[in-house]
């Protein structure tokens, strides 16, 4: 019997077959195709059960994972995703643009459609300046920006219907609103929200735990994911991390220097050229170096900032 995997830890799982949701463990605790991972199974996933216990795994279309540093292995968050709900805040807390590119690039590396939804568009007071520069270059490079108020209303309808007959993953930042949007999503659903932590200006954390959530539509699911303070992707190559950033792509390889390029100094190279033009905006380049020196193992940067 097939079942949709709605959360879980260790060797046991919430599953919904068509009878209902039922607790498996996996039969022998290692499972068949999901080695090298932090964790064997994640919400979305598909998996053959029989008499309470997980045999087999359907393969994934894509997963949605960062890269897990006391396992050291790519720990998966969301399985046979159709979208990627990216969720950041104007204010409170503050705008993360960096945070958001690694975020994104997670999805261009997993084959996802990413939204960015700035959150708390009510607080337009309270906005930095840079703001509404950054959101517009997101969509500049291709990405749908969604600008709402969880607590107002305010785009939520037009979140309901960009998601509509499509299984979503929504991830960001502890403080952005996540539990509050799904509870705007999923009325009467218990879910737990948290205030932000003045003192720091950051989130604390009130969802502990991936889990698959249903709609009232019947046909709509919400991956709802814990918030970070910092997200590392997938392990990517460093001379590849070029080829997962929409707009450095099309350069890869024109360099003067080709692929050997380091991007930074080199005479002829195309990268720095486009920043110099504005292509590639000055704050993605940044990112861009932080997050391949970070493969590459010689830097960390633990706030994503």
């Amino acid at each position: 019997m097939k079942a949709l995997v709605l959360r879980g830890s260790r060797n046991l799982f919430t599953v919904r077959t068509g009878d209902g949701e039922t607790e498996c463990r996996i039969k022998g605790k290692v499972l068949k195709d999901a080695e090298g991972y932090y964790n064997p199974l994640a919400p979305g996933d598909i998996v053959e059960i029989e008499d309470g216990l997980i045999i087999g795994l359907e393969k994934r279309k894509n997963h949605f994972a960062r890269f897990n540093q006391k396992g050291q292995a790519p720990q998966i968050l969301a399985a046979n995703a159709d979208l990627a709900l990216c969720m950041t805040t104007a204010a409170s807390p503050p705008f993360r643009p960096r945070f958001l590119d690694r975020l994104l690039l997670e999805t261009d590396y997993s084959g996802i459609s990413a939204v960015i939804i700035c959150n708390k568009y009510d607080l337009a007071d309270e906005f930095d300046p840079d703001v509404e520069e950054r959101l517009q270059d997101f969509k500049r490079i291709g990405f749908t920006v969604l600008r709402i108020s969880a607590k107002t209303g305010l785009g939520v309808d037009e979140l309901k219907n960009l998601i509509s007959g499509k299984v979503c993953v929504i991830c960001g930042q502890s403080g952005v609103g996540k539990s509050t949007l799904i509870k705007k999503l999923i009325p009467g659903i218990e879910i737990k929200t948290g205030a932000l932590n003045e003192k720091y200006g950051r989130g604390n954390h009130t969802t502990i735990q991936t889990s698959l959530y249903g709609l009232p539509d019947g046909k709509t699911f919400i991956i709802d994911t814990p918030g970070f303070r910092r997200f590392a992707p997938e392990r990517i190559e460093p001379r590849d991390l070029i080829l997962y950033m929409r707009e450095f792509a099309p350069l890869a390889g024109k360099c003067s220097y080709g692929l050997s390029c380091c991007h930074i100094t080199e005479p002829g190279c195309k990268i720095m050229e486009a920043v110099q033009a504005g292509v590639i905006h000055e704050d993605r380049y940044e990112s861009f170096l932080r997050i391949r020196d970070e493969m590459a193992g010689t830097e960390t940067y633990p706030d994503n900032d």
